[in-house]
C-alpha cells in the first residue's frame, strides 16, 4: 500500500538530495582535473582509470548491498550507514599524493556510495503509488543530482579550488553528507516488510539473481544502462579537459558550460519520467534518446570559445539523462515482484557501472592520449547512436498505459 502523499514527497525529495550529494562527490574529480593533473602529474589514461576504478567499486558495492537489503529488509539502516561512510571517505581524495593514492581514494569512495541508489529506489517503489512511480524514481535519481552535482557542482567546486585549493574543495564536499544521514535517520521510516514466504516462492520460481538476466527485457535494460553510464562518465570526465585544452576556455568558463547539462536536466527530471507515466516508457525513451544525439554532435560541429552553440547542444542533449531512472530502475522494477526489486536494480546498476562506468572512461582515456581530446567526444557520438537504436526495443511497463491497453482490448 502506498504511503500518504505528504510522506511520499518528503521521501522522494530527501533521497533525491542525498543522491545529489553522492554524485557531487563522484563528479568533483572531473571538475578539478585542471588543478590535479599538473599537481600530481597525471595522464589522460590515468584520469580514465581513476574514473573507472570508482565505477568498478561502486558497482560491486551496489550488487552486494542490494542483495543484502532484500535479504534482511533493513533498508533505512543500511542507507544511513552508507551515507555516513561516503561522507567519511570523501576526504581521502584530498589526501592524495599521486596516481596510486588518488586511485585508492576513489575506489573507497565507490565502495561507500554504490549501494545508495538501489536502496533509495527500492524505498520509493515500496512507498509511492505505481501510477506515479516513474516520476518519483526519476526525481530520486536525477533531480537532486542535477541541482547539486551537475548544476551547482562544477561552479562551486571550481570556485573553491581557485580560492582555497583543490584539496580543500574535496574536504568541504564531505560535510553535507553527515547532515543528510541525520535527516534520513529522523524522517525516513522502514517500509512494511515483504511477505517472506511469498518472496521465497517468487525466488524459487524465478531462480537466483543471475536468473533475472535470462529475461531478455531485463537484459535489454541492462545493456542500455551500460551505454548510458559510459556516455555520462565519458562526458563528465573528458569534456572539461576538451573545453580547456581544445576549445581554449578558462576554468570558470568551462564550469559554467558543464553546468548547462545540470540546469537543463533539472527540468528533464520531471518531464521525461513524468511523461512516461502518462504516455508510456518506450515512446518517451525513444524521443529522449534522439534528443541526446544533440550533445556530442553539437560539441563536434562547433568551434572556438563561443559559448552559445555549446550551451544549446548540451542543454538539448541533456534529455538523455531522463533515460537513466527509467532503464535502470523503473522498467526493471516493474518487470519483477516486490521481493526482487532491489536485486534487479542492483544488477542493472551494478553491471552498467562495471562495464560502462569502468570500460567507457578507460577506453576514452587511451583514445585521448593516442588521438587527442576530440576522440572521447566522437566516442560519445557512437554511444548516443547505440542508445537510440536500443531504445526502439524497450518494453512498455507503465501501469497506466497497460491499463488503457487492457481496457481497449476488453
Amino acid at each position: 500500500m502506498a504511503a500518504n502523499p505528504r510522506y511520499q514527497w518528503i521521501l522522494v525529495l530527501l533521497l533525491s538530495f542525498n543522491f545529489g550529494i553522492v554524485f557531487f562527490d563522484r563528479n568533483a574529480f572531473n571538475f578539478l582535473q585542471s588543478f590535479i593533473i599538473p599537481d600530481l602529474g597525471l595522464t589522460q589514461t590515468q584520469c580514465g582509470l581513476i574514473a573507472g576504478a570508482l565505477s568498478f567499486s561502486w558497482a560491486l558495492a551496489g550488487l552486494f548491498v542490494g542483495r543484502l537489503s532484500d535479504a534482511i529488509g533493513r533498508r533505512k539502516a543500511i542507507l544511513v550507514v552508507t551515507t555516513l561512510a561516503f561522507s567519511a571517505a570523501s576526504v581521502f581524495s584530498g589526501w592524495a599524493t599521486g596516481f596510486i593514492t588518488l586511485l585508492a581514494a576513489r575506489l573507497l569512495m565507490g565502495i561507500a556510495e554504490g549501494g545508495i541508489m538501489p536502496i533509495s529506489q527500492t524505498l520509493i517503489a515500496a512507498e509511492v503509488a505505481p501510477e506515479r512511480r516513474g516520476l518519483a524514481q526519476g526525481l530520486a535519481q536525477n533531480f537532486g543530482a542535477n541541482i547539486i552535482a551537475n548544476s551547482l557542482g562544477p561552479i562551486v567546486i571550481v570556485a573553491i579550488a581557485v580560492s582555497y585549493g583543490w584539496r580543500n574543495a574535496f574536504y568541504l564536499s564531505a560535510l553535507p553528507g553527515f547532515v543528510m544521514a541525520l535527516l534520513i535517520a529522523w524522517l525516513v521510516r522502514e517500509p512494511a516488510p515483504v511477505d517472506k514466504a511469498a518472496a521465497k516462492q517468487a525466488l524459487a520460481a524465478e531462480g537466483g539473481a543471475l536468473a533475472l538476466l535470462r529475461n531478455p527485457r531485463i537484459v535489454l535494460c541492462t545493456v542500455q544502462s551500460v551505454l548510458l553510464v559510459a556516455f555520462l562518465v565519458v562526458f563528465s570526465v573528458f569534456t572539461p579537459s576538451y573545453l580547456l585544452q581544445v576549445r581554449g576556455l578558462d576554468a570558470q568558463g568551462m564550469s559554467w558550460i558543464m553546468a548547462t547539462f545540470g540546469f537543463a536536466s533539472i527540468a528533464i527530471a520531471f518531464l521525461v519520467p513524468g511523461s512516461s507515466d502518462r504516455f508510456g516508457r518506450r515512446p518517451v525513451c525513444i524521443i529522449a534518446a534522439l534528443l541526446g544525439l544533440a550533445l556530442p554532435l553539437g560539441i563536434l560541429s562547433s568551434s572556438g570559445t563561443a559559448a552559445l552553440p555549446l550551451v544549446v547542444s548540451i542543454a538539448i542533449g541533456a534529455a538523455m539523462s531522463g533515460l537513466f531512472p527509467l532503464c535502470m530502475a523503473t522498467i526493471p522494477s516493474e518487470l519483477v515482484g516486490p521481493g526482487r526489486q532491489a536485486t534487479v536494480m542492483s544488477l542493472t546498476m551494478g553491471i552498467s557501472e562495471i562495464v560502462g562506468g569502468t570500460g567507457g572512461p578507460s577506453l576514452a582515456g587511451v583514445l585521448a592520449d593516442r588521438y587527442g581530446l576530440s576522440a572521447p567526444i566522437w566516442l560519445l557520438a557512437v554511444l548516443a547512436v547505440l542508445i537510440v537504436l536500443l531504445a526502439l526495443g524497450l518494453p512498455e511497463t507503465a501501469p497506466r498505459v497497460l491499463a488503457r491497453r487492457a481496457a481497449t482490448a476488453g
